[in-house]
């Protein structure tokens, strides 16, 4: 009997200490619940505090995945833009006349800082300097361009390639070969033939990276960079081979003095009369100080619509400096050189 309420007694304290254990966990198991929710409100409030998210695609690892959730953010993006495209166009509607213009971006372009040297078209002294120039006499007819076009030593493939199809967009143009002639030895040779234009393409590394660009008998003399060179076979959807007929020259956004003497430069490379027939046109086009040449040839759909076809080359153009006179190296006075490290200061300063 004693046996038996001992164990029992044994049973009974076993419980109960069970009991208190099972009361004790569930007091802390409470206690961390509250503690959690606490802190997943605080986390909550500070997410929501929180812009833009911490989180961010670079910190993916995994490549594939990283690239995955990058298009989708862009996609996202890209939708929201296109929302809130729509709803302003939906309210410009509803508006009618009522509506705020349009607000204009704001690129490098329009907010140029003002150049002092920029040209009026209407100023007398501009309109003077233009009739007594170096090139006034192609812009009157009494003079015809004649162009030697020339490369630099042992030239590659390619180079005489882009000479070759440069030579069939300028008209009367002629290419030869150097043979090692030094540039002060081929400018009297060019002016006793009655050359107007000496064209230098200098190579490095089988590629075409510079362009000389000579006015005989006197000057001036342009030095430019020449990058993104694309050949009629490289370019895609381009047009049949151009025709001898003479183009119709484009420039555009050469405003300051200094681009307005380069852009007389180019236009007196092309006769001045040109045939309409052959419906080519010559484009150089300045940007940010950066030419872009294109060739296209025009077709008339109808008599609203015009069509372009680009025959090529292509390339890309940067000025380097402009000297006086022929091309002297040593002893050459220069009217304005390239200081990259002064004059690309600012982004949005340019000097053509």
């Amino acid at each position: 009997m004693a046996s038996a309420e001992a164990s029992s007694s044994r049973v009974v304290d076993f419980r109960k200490k069970k009991a208190k254990k099972k009361s004790l966990s569930e007091e802390t198991t409470g206690e961390n619940s509250e503690v959690k929710q606490e802190e997943m409100e605080k986390s909550g409030a500070e997410e929501a505090i929180a812009f833009p998210p911490t989180f961010s695609v670079s910190e993916i690892k995994n490549k594939q995945r990283r690239h995955l959730m990058f298009m989708k953010l862009k996609q996202e993006k890209r939708k929201q833009k296109m929302q809130l495209k729509r709803k302003k166009k939906k309210e410009r509607e509803a508006l009618g006349d009522k509506a705020p213009p349009k607000e204009v971006p704001k690129t490098i372009e329009n907010q140029r800082v003002y150049d002092e040297t920029t040209v009026d078209p209407a100023d007398e002294e501009v309109a003077f300097d233009e009739g007594t120039d170096e090139f006034s006499s192609y812009f009157n007819g009494l003079t015809n361009p004649k162009v030697l076009i020339t490369t630099s030593d042992r030239p590659r493939g390619r180079t005489v390639k882009f000479c070759n199809q440069l030579a069939t967009v300028i008209p009367n143009a002629h290419v030869y070969y150097r043979r090692g002639l030094a540039l002060k030895r081929i400018i009297p040779q060019c002016v006793s033939r009655d050359f107007t234009y000496l064209i230098v393409i200098n190579e490095d590394r089988k590629v075409p990276n510079g362009m000389v660009l000579c006015h005989l008998p006197e000057g001036p003399t342009a030095h430019f960079k020449v990058s993104s060179v694309r050949l009629r076979k490289e370019m895609k959807r381009r047009g049949k081979d151009p025709t001898e007929h003479y183009p119709e020259v484009i420039l555009n956004n050469f405003t300051t003095r200094l681009g307005h003497s380069i852009g007389r430069m180019f236009a007196a490379l092309f006769p001045q009369n040109p045939q309409f027939l052959g419906r080519q046109v010559a484009t150089f086009h300045n940007q940010r100080d950066f030419v872009f040449f294109r060739f296209h040839r025009y077709i008339f759909k109808n008599e609203k619509k015009v069509g372009i076809q680009e025959l090529g080359p292509r390339f890309t153009l940067k000025l380097r400096s402009l000297q006086k006179g022929t091309f002297d190296s040593k002893f050459g006075e220069y009217e304005w050189v390239l200081k990259r490290h002064e004059m690309d200061a600012c982004r949005r300063k340019f000097q053509l």
